[in-house]
């Protein structure tokens, strides 16, 4: 990637919509890099894939330029190249959100067509000023709040349903899993990830990238680990290091390797790896966004958190393990329950679900051991007595990945966010016309 200042003349040939359009979205960095992951693979993917003209605000840019490699994080307006683009692909533009609000440069919300608030993050009030002046001329941006992903029943029921605020409207955009919602964060370049990172050399590379050794790909199964904070951690390395297979254990920096360097007795630096029975664990740096990708593709199963990698993982079609953001008053399992319930649903009543034939024992056996598993990796309450069957989970793995695999095509069916943004925003400016 390449970064230029802002006010550099650069050539950014457009041709995808008959006339530029400016998108704005507004990103805080609350905790981790969740919201930013989202919203710079978001910005990326309207440049690159729809030719979109995007500024991208973020409060921090000290952990943007951690997924964002060339972003300088001193610099509070530059131009940032997109991953994956071609001559036609317009920079992102970012903006650094500071506190108080103050503009960059005089132009940077003269032209503005929609503006997204990314999970409520609430614009800042010279932010809300501008679009109420830009709608008194009858030149009003689409307002767009984009909700954090949830598989909640009632979601379908609210997406895109608008709001009255300060004399304009706001419309609620859900990501989702079902019909009538926004569908999921995906881009095709995703999907031949897997395919790639199939081939020996392509996993030569990878892991040469990663500074590890070749010899690590005799291993019969790669995990990766991107975790919060787990208790349930050590009591999964107990089984990886007992296993009848030899097992890789990946781990990016982060916030899991406490519990893993606690479990070992011994720090874990990236390039390195250690051997534990049957388990080897390596130590690697924390990924940029493509990067991570390679690992997800890489990997056999993916135990991931929040919601971009949870995301990414189930979009590159593999077996994954979700650790949902923790919230005050359990409120996260709730969350976590409704997701189960559509995930698990072709397993347990194939009538309903993604996959075909009858429902065997088998099936419903793996249904319930990833279930209780997801469960006790999330500190269900309800279940802290009970004891997962880590072994016979992993012995259904093939299965496993079947499931998988259907699930990814229902997904694919929903369309991708950036793509639902587009139509929502081509609809409303036909309706105003």
């Amino acid at each position: 990637m390449r970064v230029v200042p802002a006010s550099a003349d650069v050539a950014s040939p457009f041709a995808f919509p008959t006339e530029p359009d400016h998108w704005h979205i507004f990103c805080r960095v609350i905790d981790n890099f969740g919201d930013i992951g989202v919203c710079w693979r978001l910005a990326q993917q309207l440049a690159r894939e729809h030719g979109r003209l995007v500024t991208l605000w973020v409060d921090d840019l000290q952990s943007f330029a951690a997924l964002c490699p060339a972003l300088n994080p001193q610099q509070a307006w530059q131009m940032v190249s997109v991953a994956g683009a071609s001559e036609s692909t317009p920079l992102v533009r970012v903006g650094q959100w500071t506190e108080p609000f103050v503009w960059p440069a005089a132009d940077a919300f003269s032209d503005v067509d929609v503006v997204i608030e990314a999970f409520a993050c609430h614009l800042p009030e010279p932010v809300l000023v501008a679009m109420q002046e830009k709608s008194a001329v009858g030149k009003a941006p689409l307002w767009i709040n984009l909700e954090y992903l949830s598989a909640e029943d009632w979601v379908p029921g609210f997406h895109l349903s608008p709001s009255p605020v300060n004399g304009m409207l706001k419309y609620f955009f859900f990501p989702g899993f079902e019909a009538g919602t926004g569908g999921l964060l995906f881009d095709p370049g995703l999907l031949q990830r897997a395919e790639l990172l199939g081939g020996y050399d392509a996993r030569v590379a990878f892991l040469n990238s990663l500074g590890l050794s070749a010899d690590l790909l005799a291993y019969d199964l790669h995990i990766s680990l991107f975790a919060y904070e787990n208790p349930a951690i050590a009591g999964l390395l107990d089984v990886l290091s007992q296993y009848h297979q030899p097992v890789h254990l990946l781990l990016p920096a982060g916030r899991a390797a406490g519990d893993v360097e606690a479990w070992l007795g011994e720090s874990l630096n990236a390039g390195t790896t250690v051997h534990r029975g049957m388990l080897a664990i390596s130590g690697i740096p924390f990924l940029s966004q493509p990067a991570y990708d390679d690992l997800l593709a890489f990997c056999d199963l993916n135990l991931v958190r929040g919601e971009e990698s949870f995301v990414r993982a189930q979009m590159i079609g593999k077996p994954f393990l979700w650790h949902i953001y923790f919230q005050d008053e359990n409120v996260h399992l709730e969350k976590l329950a409704a997701f189960q319930a559509l995930y698990l649903e072709g397993l347990q009543n194939p009538a309903a679900g993604f996959m075909t034939g009858a429902v065997a024992a088998v099936e419903r056996q793996l249904a319930e051991r990833l279930g209780l598993i997801t469960r006790i990796w999330n500190a269900d309450p309800a279940v802290s007595q009970r004891i997962p069957d880590w072994d016979g989970l992993l012995g259904q793995l093939s299965r496993w990945q079947e499931h998988a695999q259907n699930w990814q095509q229902h997904c694919l069916q929903l369309g991708n966010v950036a793509l639902n943004l587009v139509k929502f925003r081509e609809n409303t400016r036909e309706n105003r016309l």
